[in-house]
């Protein structure tokens, strides 16, 4: 059973960096695309970065965190990396990696790793 342990997350200000991990154990990792994905109080879980499975690089993000956001995956670590720079307020939410297949999460969610951007 895969299993996903996020870390990382903590209590910014506006413009500081933070930069997020998530271990996966139970998979062949480096077969999956691998996603960060963010959770709001209130809103819908969305999709904010992903990157091609294997010792591919391709990566696609979400409009809003473009030029801010670098995800990154080491497969001999089976962990996959989120780092945030420039952060804003609206990047506050609960974030999340899973793997993505057909554009969907694929494994059960880990407990996620809170980010709070606040003056």
């Amino acid at each position: 059973q895969v299993q996903l342990v996020e870390s990382g997350g903590g209590l910014v200000q506006p413009g500081e960096s933070l930069r997020l991990s998530c271990a996966a154990s139970g998979t062949i990792f480096s077969i999956y695309a691998m996603g960060w994905y963010r959770q709001a109080p209130g809103a819908q879980r969305e999709l904010v970065a992903q990157i091609s499975s294997g010792g591919l690089t391709n990566t696609v993000y979400l409009d809003s965190v473009k030029g801010r956001f670098t995800i990154a995956r080491d497969n001999a670590k089976n962990t996959v990396y989120l780092q945030m720079n420039s952060l804003k307020p609206e990047d506050t939410a609960v974030y999340y990696c899973n793997a993505v297949l057909n554009n969907s999460p694929y494994w059960r969610w880990g407990q996620g790793t809170q980010v709070i951007v606040s003056a």
